[in-house]
């Protein structure tokens, strides 16, 4: 079964490329690689190599200070692919059967200790479509309370608040390059402060 469906509209149609075959080519614990062979708009054949992503979710946590200062709940983990320790903002993958959202209140409270008694759904982030199906979920999270973590085998992070302002000054500087976190920073820009101009619709929700 074709793990990619196209998804497109009928003025596009000179842009796609269709699927004739594949193979795959490893199927780990978390990531699930295909070689296909597809069809493309000027009729030749191409291979596309990809790796199939279960999603995950990405929280940007609002903390407000007793004297109305905000506050952003971030992470400075090691990550082995690039050899660095990155500032992020928290995120996992999505568990199979798990709701977006109970994924972000589980990542959130696992991961920083922090559970929040608001959330608000940005939108997506597909970080890498060069070769991944990968799919990012970005939520804002605020009302929080601090509280234990609970973090996974092998895991190992530092927790830290960072003002908006420094935020963008990192992101700006080349000291934050996470995708996903400089999407984030383009919703925080949009959403809260003098740029806002982005909705958010808030929801109540318990901890997942």
């Amino acid at each position: 079964m074709n793990p990619i469906e196209p998804r497109f509209v009928d003025e596009d149609s000179h842009l796609v490329e269709l699927r004739e075959d594949g193979e795959e080519i490893l199927r780990g614990n978390f990531l699930h690689a295909f070689r296909d062979t597809v069809r493309l708009p000027n009729d030749r054949t191409a291979a596309r190599e990809y790796i199939v992503h279960p999603g995950a979710v990405m929280v940007i946590p609002l903390l407000t200070l007793p004297d109305g200062q905000l506050q952003l709940i971030m992470e400075r983990q090691y990550r082995y692919p690039v050899g660095q320790v990155m500032v992020e903002f928290p995120a996992g993958k999505i568990d199979p059967g798990e709701e977006v959202l109970a994924c972000a209140q589980r990542e959130l409270q696992e991961e920083t200790g922090y559970t929040a008694s608001e959330w608000a759904r940005a939108g997506v982030t597909h970080p890498v479509i060069s070769y991944s199906t990968e799919c990012i979920e970005i939520w804002f999270a605020r009302g929080l309370k601090a509280g234990p973590r609970a973090l996974d085998a092998g895991e190992f992070l530092d927790v830290i608040t960072v003002s908006p302002e420094e935020l963008m000054q990192w992101c700006m500087k080349g000291l934050v390059t996470d995708a996903k976190t400089l999407a984030g920073a383009l919703w925080l820009q949009n959403t809260h402060g003098p740029l806002a101009a982005w909705p958010l619709i808030w929801q109540e929700g318990g901890t997942s």
